[in-house]
Protein backbone atom coordinates (compact mmCIF):
# COMPACT_ATOMS: atom_id res chain seq x y z
CA UNK A 1 0.00 0.00 0.00
CA UNK A 2 1.15 3.18 -1.19
CA UNK A 3 1.32 6.15 1.46
CA UNK A 4 1.42 9.20 0.59
CA UNK A 5 2.64 12.95 2.59
CA UNK A 6 0.12 15.55 2.70
CA UNK A 7 2.27 17.21 -0.11
CA UNK A 8 2.24 14.00 -2.11
CA UNK A 9 -1.02 13.94 -1.83
CA UNK A 10 -1.92 17.47 -2.93
CA UNK A 11 -0.22 17.30 -5.97
CA UNK A 12 -1.97 13.73 -6.49
CA UNK A 13 -5.48 15.06 -6.36
CA UNK A 14 -5.35 18.36 -7.71
CA UNK A 15 -5.50 20.31 -4.28
CA UNK A 16 -3.45 22.51 -1.89
CA UNK A 17 -2.35 21.58 1.73
CA UNK A 18 -4.48 24.48 3.06
CA UNK A 19 -7.56 22.79 1.27
CA UNK A 20 -6.77 19.53 2.64
CA UNK A 21 -6.55 20.45 5.92
CA UNK A 22 -9.65 22.46 5.46
CA UNK A 23 -11.11 19.09 4.39
CA UNK A 24 -9.78 17.25 7.30
CA UNK A 25 -11.24 20.08 9.94
CA UNK A 26 -14.67 19.42 8.21
CA UNK A 27 -14.36 15.86 8.66
CA UNK A 28 -14.70 15.03 4.94
CA UNK A 29 -11.63 13.17 4.82
CA UNK A 30 -9.82 11.55 7.61
CA UNK A 31 -6.17 10.59 7.05
CA UNK A 32 -4.12 7.88 8.96
CA UNK A 33 -0.86 8.60 11.04
CA UNK A 34 2.40 6.64 10.97
CA UNK A 35 4.45 5.53 14.29
CA UNK A 36 5.38 10.15 14.61
CA UNK A 37 1.58 11.16 14.36
CA UNK A 38 2.37 12.34 10.81
CA UNK A 39 -0.43 12.26 8.55
CA UNK A 40 -0.50 9.90 5.38
CA UNK A 41 -2.77 9.19 2.16
CA UNK A 42 -3.63 6.03 0.25
CA UNK A 43 -4.70 4.94 -2.84
CA UNK A 44 -8.72 4.76 -1.37
CA UNK A 45 -8.23 8.09 -0.01
CA UNK A 46 -7.35 9.29 -3.42
CA UNK A 47 -10.52 7.75 -4.88
CA UNK A 48 -12.53 9.40 -2.20
CA UNK A 49 -11.22 12.93 -2.79
CA UNK A 50 -12.02 11.98 -6.55
CA UNK A 51 -15.55 11.33 -5.77
CA UNK A 52 -15.86 14.54 -3.41
CA UNK A 53 -14.70 16.57 -6.08
CA UNK A 54 -17.49 14.99 -8.23
CA UNK A 55 -19.77 15.70 -5.92
CA UNK A 56 -18.24 19.25 -5.35
CA UNK A 57 -18.38 19.94 -9.56
CA UNK A 58 -22.57 19.35 -9.39
CA UNK A 59 -22.52 21.94 -7.38
CA UNK A 60 -23.34 20.33 -4.30
CA UNK A 61 -22.68 22.66 -1.32
CA UNK A 62 -19.87 22.09 1.26
CA UNK A 63 -22.97 21.25 3.97
CA UNK A 64 -24.72 18.84 1.38
CA UNK A 65 -21.22 17.32 1.28
CA UNK A 66 -20.66 16.98 5.09
CA UNK A 67 -24.30 15.43 5.41
CA UNK A 68 -23.53 13.01 2.71
CA UNK A 69 -20.27 12.20 4.59
CA UNK A 70 -22.40 11.96 7.85
CA UNK A 71 -24.56 9.74 6.65
CA UNK A 72 -22.32 7.60 4.90
CA UNK A 73 -20.35 7.10 7.94
CA UNK A 74 -23.60 5.92 9.20
CA UNK A 75 -23.75 2.80 7.28
CA UNK A 76 -26.28 1.08 4.89
CA UNK A 77 -28.76 2.37 7.13
CA UNK A 78 -28.44 6.08 5.61
CA UNK A 79 -28.47 4.68 1.88
CA UNK A 80 -31.72 5.84 1.39
CA UNK A 81 -31.01 9.73 2.51
CA UNK A 82 -27.80 9.33 0.47
CA UNK A 83 -29.88 8.62 -2.01
CA UNK A 84 -32.44 11.56 -2.48
CA UNK A 85 -29.69 13.78 -0.99
CA UNK A 86 -27.93 12.98 -4.33
CA UNK A 87 -31.49 12.39 -6.67
CA UNK A 88 -32.00 16.73 -4.73
CA UNK A 89 -28.48 17.73 -6.10
CA UNK A 90 -28.94 15.96 -9.47
CA UNK A 91 -32.05 17.69 -10.12
CA UNK A 92 -30.56 21.21 -9.26
CA UNK A 93 -27.87 20.97 -11.31
CA UNK A 94 -30.64 19.48 -14.63
CA UNK A 95 -32.02 22.69 -13.96
CA UNK A 96 -28.97 24.79 -13.81
CA UNK A 97 -27.77 23.27 -16.60
CA UNK A 98 -31.01 23.59 -18.50
CA UNK A 99 -30.64 27.17 -17.47
CA UNK A 100 -27.19 27.65 -18.78
CA UNK A 101 -28.47 26.31 -22.15
CA UNK A 102 -30.39 29.05 -22.05
CA UNK A 103 -28.04 31.78 -21.34
CA UNK A 104 -25.78 30.17 -23.93
CA UNK A 105 -28.55 30.75 -26.48
CA UNK A 106 -28.64 34.31 -26.24
CA UNK A 107 -25.17 34.91 -26.61
CA UNK A 108 -24.63 32.56 -29.64
CA UNK A 109 -27.42 35.44 -31.33
CA UNK A 110 -25.66 37.81 -29.95
CA UNK A 111 -21.88 36.26 -31.57
CA UNK A 112 -24.44 35.94 -34.80
CA UNK A 113 -25.89 39.28 -34.40
CA UNK A 114 -22.13 40.94 -33.89
CA UNK A 115 -21.01 39.70 -37.25
CA UNK A 116 -24.59 40.92 -38.73
CA UNK A 117 -23.43 44.38 -37.87
CA UNK A 118 -19.55 43.66 -38.99
CA UNK A 119 -20.28 42.61 -42.64
CA UNK A 120 -23.36 45.01 -42.56
CA UNK A 121 -26.21 43.03 -42.79
CA UNK A 122 -27.78 43.65 -40.30
CA UNK A 123 -28.98 47.13 -38.86
CA UNK A 124 -31.98 46.62 -36.65
CA UNK A 125 -30.94 46.66 -32.56
CA UNK A 126 -30.09 43.28 -30.74
CA UNK A 127 -34.11 43.54 -28.71
CA UNK A 128 -35.08 43.36 -32.99
CA UNK A 129 -33.28 40.60 -34.10
CA UNK A 130 -33.88 38.84 -31.44
CA UNK A 131 -37.62 39.59 -31.73
CA UNK A 132 -37.45 38.32 -35.13
CA UNK A 133 -35.63 35.49 -34.75
CA UNK A 134 -37.98 33.99 -31.88
CA UNK A 135 -41.09 34.86 -34.74
CA UNK A 136 -39.62 32.27 -36.98
CA UNK A 137 -39.77 29.50 -34.12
Amino acid sequence: MKKYSIGEFANQVGLTTYTLRYYEKKHLIIPQRDANDRRYYTDDDIKWIGFLLHLKGTGMSMNEITEYVKLRAAGDSSIPKRKQLLKDVQARSLSQIEEMKVHLGVLSKKIDWYDGKLKHTISESFGDYLKRLRSKE
